[in-house]
């Protein structure tokens, strides 16, 4: 079985290089063999949930060891929250297809600028007020949702 670990290291930085003890914790997930996503505000780590559950503790003490004061993580398998395969689109994801549809491709091709671009685009039109909005729109852009919540602070 899969698992996913999204786990924030206290104090942080939305701007700026990335403080130690988040930058260790990202190395202890990858030392693990871990797949990791390394946002400013947050980081996710998937893989084997043995392996997963493993490192758990090496990244707890690096992030401690680095300097943080607090370490908050959320545990799921990937599929968590997702509708069954074959279900008609949410309003959420025909608003997402709209996006991509108006940007001229998938969300997860856009650079960075056009990710942001689209975040804001989705915003306007209500996406985030919907259950599950930040983590179904952080999967289509291929970025953590502490990504997309740095997105949504971000100035136009």
């Amino acid at each position: 079985m899969e698992l996913q670990a999204e786990f924030t290291t206290e104090p942080f930085r939305g701007e700026g290089e990335p403080p130690e003890h988040a930058v260790l914790a990202r190395a202890a997930a990858e030392e693990a063999g871990l797949s990791v996503d390394f946002g400013p505000l947050g980081t996710t780590a998937r893989g084997d949930a043995d392996a997963l559950l493993g490192a758990l503790p090496a990244i707890a003490r690096a992030a401690l060891d680095g300097g943080a004061n607090r370490l908050t993580l959320q545990l799921s398998t990937p599929t968590a929250g997702r509708e069954p395969a074959g279900a008609p689109p949410t309003t959420l994801e025909r608003l997402i297809a709209d996006v991509e549809r108006e940007l001229g491709c998938s969300l997860a091709d856009l650079d960075r600028p056009g990710k942001q671009r689209a975040v804001r685009l989705l915003e306007e039109r209500g996406a985030f007020a919907m259950r599950r909005a930040a983590p179904t729109i952080a999967e289509a852009l291929g970025v953590t949702r502490f990504t997309v919540y740095n997105y949504l602070n971000r100035e136009p």
